[in-house]
């Protein structure tokens, strides 16, 4: 009698989809010869040595709570982008280009954790125990209470941390961890779902918080299944261009806290520094009285961030014109400028328009619209304007200003960093016309902004 073939599943490498045979093209994701064999191996996570014994249903008003629930790395940026500290038992999911410096930021985060008498330990499954040790004597992360690991297996991985029983634990990275209850090679969807799953259930079972540090793809996602981000608690990306010496840390997922929080670091020689004051940090390089400048303001959470966004349009020798952004949503900017050509009367298909923020900074929000506005009237008219003016305002298709949101916050960032005047919304106005030190003006249209850029200087 024939031995039972073990069955195979086909698995899509870009998106999890799952197919009984092989096919050229997946039907979810659209991709060609994506789909790979895989062996279906039955397992089970009772007799998981780390995890210890299942637990037991338990009514809710019998769960114990401590008052301070977060644990502190030393990083306040990096506190406040996790709501306030790290959870006791959370998963999260770093990712970022290469080199963005993940494993920087994380080396100096466990050494705030492992202050007293806690451990922590580093399991890098791409670097050797000397070049860790290099990067910490350059970054001055010292001392006995940090471990670290060369690691590649799931097993000895999670039999390690059973015996040393750190504080936290960080996996550098999830796509070069394996374990051998999958017959698949590392990276592929299925020993990433595989493992981010056990090591959430170890991290559930001790209260132990697993950093995960994750590749990205040509695209900017954290490569690997989607179902990776819906596994893990947290899910921040390191963001930020290698020419600059600024680093955002944004969250898009928190569990336990807010997800449009940022934290900014600047790098240097010695390691990630923390930005207390952003918005002096962006505008300390802003020339006085340029042309197509103006300062905007982005509320990222609780944090008001003022930026400078600058204009430049000039004749186009093109059939068509090209409409470039960096930092701004390109079809945002397009729709303003039909805006333009519709309610004031510019003729802007003849000029090439670039719009830029500067800092390496990307602003989502339609507060800028104005901003936007205002930049291209001055660069279009060659005129600059006044550097001591903040400009706010969403922008209507019919032409329109509307009201923002937490306006208080905004204005009195800009009144702290020293500007005077204010174009904003005049629906704005109506919770106070005045604020010391700043002179709040109010635009109800677009064609308002005319007379006001050209007096502005």
């Amino acid at each position: 009698m024939k031995p039972a073939r073990p069955s195979a599943k086909y698995v899509c490498q870009t998106c999890g989809y799952q197919a009984p045979r092989w096919i050229g093209r997946c039907p979810d994701c659209q991709q060609w010869n994506s789909l790979k064999e895989e062996a279906v191996k039955s397992r089970s996570r009772r007799g998981d040595p780390a995890c210890g014994d299942p637990s037991k249903p338990t009514p809710i008003s019998h769960i114990s709570m401590s008052e301070d629930m977060r644990l502190h790395t030393g990083l306040g940026e990096l506190d406040r982008v996790l709501g306030g500290g790290v959870v006791p038992g959370s998963v999260i999911l770093v990712g970022g280009d290469p080199g963005i410096g993940k494993t920087t930021l994380l080396l100096q985060a466990l050494q705030g954790l492992g202050k007293g008498d806690q451990t922590v330990l580093y399991v890098s499954g791409e670097e050797s125990p000397q070049q860790i040790k290099m990067r910490g004597d350059r970054l001055g992360v010292q001392g006995s209470d940090l471990y670290v690991l060369s690691e590649t297996s799931l097993e000895a991985l999670l039999e390690a941390a059973k015996k040393l029983q750190p504080a936290a634990l960080v996996v550098d990275s999830i796509q070069t961890i394996s374990t051998d209850q999958i017959s698949s090679s590392p990276g592929s969807v299925s020993q990433v779902q595989e493992v981010a799953c056990q090591l959430l259930w170890y991290a559930k079972r001790t209260a132990v918080p697993v950093f995960l540090i994750g590749h990205v793809t040509k695209e900017g996602m954290i490569a690997g299944p989607k179902l990776l981000e819906h596994i893990v608690d947290t899910v921040l990306y390191f963001e930020g261009d290698k020419s600059h010496a600024y680093r955002i840390l944004r969250a898009v997922k928190n569990r336990f806290g807010a997800t449009n929080e940022i934290g900014v670091f600047e790098m240097k020689e010695t390691g990630l520094e923390e930005v207390a004051n952003p918005s002096e940090l962006f505008l300390s390089s802003r020339p006085e009285r340029s042309i197509g400048s103006v300062v905007v303001s982005s509320l990222e959470g609780s944090r008001p961030i003022l930026v400078e966004l600058q204009a430049l349009v000039t004749p186009t020798g093109y059939a068509m014109p090209k409409r470039m952004a960096t930092g701004v949503d390109l079809n945002r900017v397009s729709l303003l400028l039909a805006v333009m050509e519709k309610r004031l009367g510019l003729h802007l298909s003849g000029q090439d328009v670039y719009i830029n923020i500067v800092g390496g900074l990307r602003v989502d929000e339609p507060a800028i619209d104005l901003g936007i506005i205002v930049a291209v009237l001055s660069s279009l008219r060659d005129r600059p304007v006044d550097s001591n003016t903040l400009i706010l305002g969403e922008v209507g298709l019919g032409g329109e200003v509307r009201p923002v949101s937490q306006v208080d916050l905004r204005t009195r960032e800009a009144a702290k960093l020293g500007f005077r005047r204010c174009l904003l919304p005049q629906g704005n106005l109506l919770k106070g016309d005045s604020m010391e030190g700043l002179e709040l003006i109010g635009i109800s249209e677009i064609g308002d902004v005319l007379e006001q850029v050209m007096t502005c200087v």
